[in-house]
């Protein structure tokens, strides 16, 4: 079982990394889960994670306090917005779909939005 966990924690680590350069998928959660995934498999490679001068501290902020810094959630939700525009001149043609594809980056730039900028009070 473990050896599954690791395995899927790489894996969480490889589509985060993908996702740094396509901008319709996130970095961050895959990330969160990787770190979460190696805590229960390998705390070497969690170490290693929280240690990564990239991904370190948003994760680590993440842990502590649920934070998201300012810079993050201005790049996630710029990056979402672009997105969205694809989709919207080059996506499906079917307008409901559209729209829950809108629906859905709202609630997601909303969870982001709200979120607190580390260390400060909550």
């Amino acid at each position: 079982m473990r050896l599954l966990i690791l395995g899927f924690a790489w894996l969480m680590v490889g589509i985060g990394i993908i996702g740094i350069f396509l901008p319709v998928l996130p970095t961050t959660p895959f990330m969160i889960l990787a770190a979460a995934l190696f805590a229960r498999s390998s705390p070497r490679f969690e170490q290693w994670l929280l240690d990564h001068p990239r991904f370190g501290q948003p994760l680590i902020d993440w842990r502590r306090e649920g934070a998201i810094s300012q810079k993050a959630k201005i790049a996630s939700v710029s990056l979402m917005t672009l997105s969205y525009g694809i989709v919207i001149f080059f996506g499906p043609p079917q307008l409901w779909l559209k729209l829950v594809i809108g629906l859905i980056l709202i609630a997601c730039a909303a969870f982001i939005l709200t979120r607190p900028a580390p260390g400060r009070p909550q």
